[in-house]
């Protein structure tokens, strides 16, 4: 909580970018809701319910539908998710946000309530990092603090690939979840 008592100030960052090994193609243009949208629509609207503002982390050359949010490109190849994480966090950090909720363009399942729990958790508590956990850590769809950005920059510096090196190097903190995929959404594409 802020000294107001009113929540820390909250953006959303969605990973977009990367093909589906079973698709061949952008997980972001994949057609859900029996073909309505993409699943990059779906997953920005659902985030845009809980936080200001929106970033759409993508790869250098991706096409989007329009959105209302902002594209981040990560200029980065070869990186990996901790590369585009901290792009994310970095575009939040500079629109005076204090913390993100971060997922997956893959959490087609999200529900709101979720990002309000991790959130007031993370306030509550002053985390770097709030995730839901059922056994496993689901890093693609929790709350982290957007001065992680720079120790992002380092373990990339580093050589560092995996989230994991960022989820052991923060004060994490878990939600113990039972079905945190079902909560969340996160397919297995």
């Amino acid at each position: 909580m802020t000294a107001t008592g009113k929540p820390a100030s909250l953006a959303g960052v969605v990973l977009a970018a990367g093909a589906s090994p079973y698709e061949g193609r952008a997980k972001a243009l994949k057609h859900i809701r029996d073909g309505r949208v993409t699943a990059v629509e779906h997953v920005v609207s659902v985030v845009a319910q809980r936080c200001e503002p929106i970033f759409v982390v993508t790869s250098p050359g991706q096409s989007l539908p329009e959105l209302p949010a902002q594209l981040v490109r990560d200029d980065v190849r070869g990186h990996g998710q901790l590369s585009a994480i901290g792009r994310g966090l970095r575009a939040a950090a500079e629109a005076g946000a204090q913390y993100a909720f971060l997922c997956s363009v893959d959490a087609e399942l999200l529900d709101p309530e979720v990002i309000d729990v991790l959130h007031a958790r993370a306030a509550a508590l002053h985390a770097d990092i709030v995730l839901p956990w059922d056994g496993t850590n689901h890093y693609l769809a929790a709350v982290y603090r957007t001065e992680l950005a720079s120790i992002v920059d380092d373990l990339v510096s580093a050589g560092e690939r995996g989230v994991s090196a960022l989820i052991t190097r923060a004060d994490t903190q878990r939600v113990v979840t039972t079905g945190a995929g079902s909560l969340v959404g996160a397919t297995s594409a």
